[in-house]
């Protein structure tokens, strides 16, 4: 009787996706930090490969503009600049006061969605993952774009998303009380679209999305 086979394992990720991925968590987390220099070896030792994936994964990294190479020394972490932030809230505030607007009136897979993704940024903060709360934060106001049923604004949407989530993460990190008001302001947002108020909707987006400029810039209100 012959035994049957071992299901075999899944092939591991290439070396270079796996240098990308530890790379690019690291920085969105802030464990690397804007002003952090990598070098080449460092990071060979610590993901378990060749010197040559490592060059391969912060090529793509700084075409990402998440890094900036240097021949001979290594990758630079890039700070968050004040105009990347400025650029970032505009384009949030064309798309997504667009969309919320779109989103009235509310249906109800819309608003089942949005109620989970305020519990589980409830769950995150009290556990205290501030990844996962930007992450959980950073899906509410994607899922409202999304239904706005333009797939262009989606995807340019999407760009956003490193960037987005690394800001986040500052954020809570400067100020752990946005924890709470951003929870409470994307409660604001849910109640407004549940009572069909278009504009009170945008309202609430609007003055929510543009304090991120304030608090990244260190200048609380």
């Amino acid at each position: 009787m012959r035994m049957p086979s071992a299901t075999p394992a899944p092939p591991s990720p290439p070396a270079a996706e796996r240098v990308y991925a530890h790379v690019k968590q690291a920085v969105l987390d802030r464990r690397f930090e804007g002003g952090t220099l990598l070098t080449e070896g460092e990071l060979a030792q610590a993901v378990g490969v060749s010197r040559t994936p490592v060059r391969e994964a912060l090529l793509k990294l700084e075409m990402e503009g998440l890094l900036k190479l240097y021949p001979k020394k290594g990758a630079l972490v890039l700070a968050v600049s004040a105009q990347e932030i400025a650029d970032v809230v505009e384009t949030r505030l064309l798309v997504e006061e667009f969309a919320v607007r779109r989103a009235v009136p509310l249906s109800a897979p819309l608003r089942e969605r949005l109620e989970e993704l305020l519990d589980e940024q409830r769950r995150h903060a009290h556990d205290g993952g501030l990844r996962a709360v930007a992450v959980a934060d950073r899906c509410f106001h994607a899922e409202i774009v999304r239904h706005a049923g333009n797939q262009i604004l989606s995807k340019l949407y999407d760009q956003l998303r490193d960037r987005q989530l690394r800001m986040g993460v500052a954020v809570m990190e400067a100020h752990p009380d946005r924890i709470a008001k951003n929870i409470a302001e994307h409660a604001e947002i849910l109640a407004a679209l549940r009572d069909g108020d278009a504009e009170r909707a945008a309202r609430c987006v609007h003055a929510h999305v543009s304090r991120v400029k304030v608090l990244v810039r260190g200048e609380d209100r």
